[in-house]
């Protein structure tokens, strides 16, 4: 009789059968640590977002107001505007405004950056089958909340100005943009000042 302290582990039918899971049992321990250190980078996350985002904490766009800036040039500017419209390229299409930003926090129309909007109002007086919106836009500073809020008055004052440039207002749309789509860093006060911006997008020629 053979004694069993001599058998062989591998060959033997009588071998505990546990061990053949073993592979599996370590690849969930190796999940489940996985599952544990995405968990706890999520908590950091979300032990910083609170205090970036609270307004209170962070008012919206704090900074020095910054003096007026020409900026980049638009592509097409208003008589890219007035170009278009008597084209037959499709609807949609965005049209930057080269001149219209906001200081700092503030949704009023800076009196140098009247000109434009009033040569946009005379564009768009002259095809009155146009309907456009108006995208207002904050910087990155702030709340997504407060953004969302200053950067729906920005493209509501933007209307107002054309409405009173004789433009129907049933024919002009705006909308908050919010902190979103930058068209500069938000990282140097220049880009900053250049995503307080509107934008405006024609809908229907």
């Amino acid at each position: 009789m053979t004694d069993n302290r001599d058998r062989d582990p591998r060959l033997d039918p009588v071998a505990p059968s546990w061990r053949k899971y073993l592979p599996w049992i370590i690849g969930a321990v190796v999940l489940l640590l996985l599952l544990l250190l995405l968990t706890r980078c999520g908590d950091d996350r979300a032990a910083v977002d609170p205090a970036v985002r609270d307004a209170a904490a962070f008012p919206v766009e704090t900074g020095p107001v910054l003096p007026p800036t020409a900026g980049p040039a638009s592509p097409a500017g208003v008589s890219g505007l007035d170009a278009y419209l008597a084209g037959t390229d499709a609807a949609p299409r965005t049209f930057a405004f080269e001149r219209v930003n906001f200081d700092t926090g503030a949704s009023t129309i800076r009196p140098q950056d009247r000109p434009e909007i009033q040569a946009v109002a005379a564009v768009l007086s002259r095809y009155p089958n146009a309907h456009v919106r108006l995208y207002g836009y904050a910087d990155a500073r702030g709340s997504d909340a407060a953004n969302r809020t200053l950067a729906q008055a920005r493209a509501d004052v933007v209307r107002s100005a054309l409405i009173a440039s004789g433009v129907d207002g049933r024919r002009i749309e705006s909308l908050s943009g919010g902190e979103t789509n930058p068209v500069d860093s938000n990282a140097t006060a220049g880009g900053l000042a250049e995503n307080r911006r509107t934008e405006l997008v024609v809908v229907q020629r």
